[in-house]
């Protein structure tokens, strides 16, 4: 989320622009093809209800890759309407497993472990713990398959 805020057109290059690009395809194929794709947690931003549900508001993103993956959610939605796109948006939380990028908090977390020390855990500002869902990465391969399983 960071590098987005140092980055701003890669995030919209990729997950507006890229995304648009895809469904356009999609709505030029014959048969359409149905579509199971990464949305993010991060589009319940500034959102105090906890544990978040997908009934949730979604309208005030904290971060500029928040905001492109409410965009895509919300391009997604025309899409359907207008074309009939089968599309299905799934919302990850913090994805880990192999190749997974060091700079999350689960590498800092084993690191420590396999070292003897305490894990440091991340607080508010108001120096509240915070807590974060984990996602093995097979899990959500599995959850994509089980999607496009039933996408219509």
């Amino acid at each position: 989320v960071r590098y987005a805020m140092q980055n701003p057109q890669s995030y919209v290059a990729s997950n507006i622009a890229g995304f648009v690009n895809l469904l356009e395809v999609a709505k030029a194929s014959n048969p359409q093809p149905a579509i199971v794709w990464a949305s993010s947690s991060s589009v319940y931003g500034l959102n105090k209800e906890n544990p978040f549900s997908e009934r949730d508001r979604t309208d005030q993103p904290a971060s500029l890759y928040a905001a492109t993956k409410k965009a895509g959610e919300e391009i997604a939605h025309t899409y359907n309407h207008i074309y009939g796109l089968s599309l299905t948006a799934l919302r990850f939380f913090t994805v880990y497993g192999p190749w997974g990028r060091p700079d999350m908090a689960y590498f800092f977390f084993t690191k420590d472990i396999l070292q003897g020390k305490e894990i440091n855990i991340y607080k508010t500002p108001e120096g509240k713990e915070v807590a974060r869902d984990f996602t093995y990465i097979d899990d959500v391969v599995k959850g994509c398959l089980g999607a496009l399983d039933t996408a219509q």
